[in-house]
């Protein structure tokens, strides 16, 4: 089977490439993006908001109870950000297992500390309205 490249497939096609391409760069930034079917001329990306979700950054390695106990604590708020877990134990992740080898499960919110060993709810909800206000 060939595999077809950008530029040899009809214009139609293109237009497809151009458009998928542009939804893997949307969804790697982040947005929220809605896309419609519209008959022949395939997807037509619509942008219906341009709110960016929080992420919520779970750094936990296997066999962590608190952790799991954590990421149940989280489930009526899982609507609010994207839960991003990051497993301290690999390789690549060294520099998080130095620092926190004994204080999982820590949490990081757009990057920044939030909380570690139990989920503060007060503290989740407080850190999400405040970012939930700044975009509206």
């Amino acid at each position: 089977m060939k595999m077809l490249r950008k530029s040899s497939c009809p214009w139609s096609l293109r237009r497809c490439f151009d458009q998928t391409y542009y939804s893997m760069h949307c969804l790697r930034l982040r947005h929220l993006q809605l896309t419609k079917f519209c008959g022949p001329r395939l997807f037509r990306n619509r942008h219906y908001s341009q709110r960016q979700i929080p992420i919520l950054t779970l750094f936990t390695k296997d066999l962590c109870p608190l952790c799991d106990e954590a990421k149940e604590s989280l489930e009526p708020y899982k609507h609010r950000f994207v839960l991003q877990e990051v497993d301290i134990t690999r390789p690549e992740n060294s520099v998080w297992y130095d620092r926190y080898k004994y204080d999982i499960p820590v949490f990081h919110l757009n990057g920044q500390f939030l909380m570690m060993h139990r989920v503060n709810v007060a503290v989740l909800e407080k850190r999400l309205a405040r970012i939930e206000d700044k975009k509206i």
